[in-house]
């Protein structure tokens, strides 16, 4: 017989699967990195659940750890708490998830309705052949706009994977591109993490004309990890040599402009010690 935090996890498990926040017991599983024919047994009463698979479910589903272990409290911490919105997914017909394609055009509503199942099965999704990133789940993102340029330009599209909640605070890197969503707006930028000092992230272009902003982690609903770049544009060899002329010629220009500065600085240089000189 299972004992009292295996029944109040399948109870969990159950809840989750009659409001369609996961779509199989195997998609369940897989979600948590765990085996779905031992997550069989333990819905079937056969086996005890883990520690670390109560960790995982925890983190993953917001499943209230007082009720869990103690029975207190509600089966799952509520949005009021602080707490982000469950990660809605979508499988195929053998509950393999997919990636779900988030095109320009919804991006607008995307963050108001990443909790409605209905939503998202209005969207494409797809798999990718050989796809190297296969742990967790992934969103593809259309881009949009200048602002990531010569990184990214309007038409690619980028392939990411979700960031837990509990790991903004340390494990956003700098060096990387997040596709970052709060309820009005999807953007993709580098970041500058200031969630642990401060409660905010700056946000980052690539395009040195847009200015960096700030974002309050509080307004921040999900973000994800670019994995992958699909671009539209294909540049041939000779626009690529054509961009490099032009660079070299604007390098040019410029040096040809800080060294007429540096001659025209050292006559008046001059100009002032003959004066100098004069004086005395």
């Amino acid at each position: 017989m299972s004992n009292v935090v295996s029944l109040r996890f399948i109870q969990c498990h159950d809840y989750l699967k009659k409001n369609n926040l996961v779509r199989s017991s195997r998609q369940f599983a897989t979600s948590l990195d765990y085996a779905p024919q031992s997550l069989n047994e333990i819905l079937k009463q056969k086996r005890d659940v883990t520690i670390e698979l109560c960790r995982k479910a925890i983190c993953k589903y917001s499943i209230n750890a007082q009720y869990l272990f103690c029975g207190k409290g509600d089966m799952f911490l509520s949005d009021s708490a602080g707490e982000k919105p469950i990660l809605t997914i979508v499988t195929d017909q053998n509950n393999n998830e997919q990636i779900v394609h988030v095109p320009v055009a919804a991006q607008a509503g995307y963050g108001g309705n990443v909790t409605d199942v209905s939503y998202f099965e209005e969207l494409p999704s797809f798999n990718l052949p050989n796809f190297r990133h296969r742990g967790g789940t992934h969103r593809c993102f259309d881009i949009s706009g200048e602002s990531m340029e010569p990184t990214m330009y309007s038409g690619d599209q980028v392939v990411c994977s979700f960031v837990e909640p509990q790991d903004w605070k340390r494990n956003l890197k700098e060096h990387n591109i997040y596709v970052v969503v709060s309820r009005n707006d999807v953007v993709v930028k580098r970041i500058k993490n200031h969630i642990e000092t401060e409660g905010y992230i700056e946000l980052i272009s690539d395009n040195q004309d847009y200015q960096p902003y700030t974002l309050q982690a509080e307004e921040i609903v999900e973000i994800w990890l670019v994995r992958t770049k699909i671009s539209a544009v294909l540049p041939s060899k000779n626009s690529m040599r054509k961009s490099v002329s032009q660079d070299l010629d604007l390098l040019k220009d410029t040096l040809a402009s800080q060294s007429a500065m540096i001659q025209s600085l050292n006559a008046t240089i001059e100009s002032l010690l003959r004066q100098n000189r004069t004086l005395r």
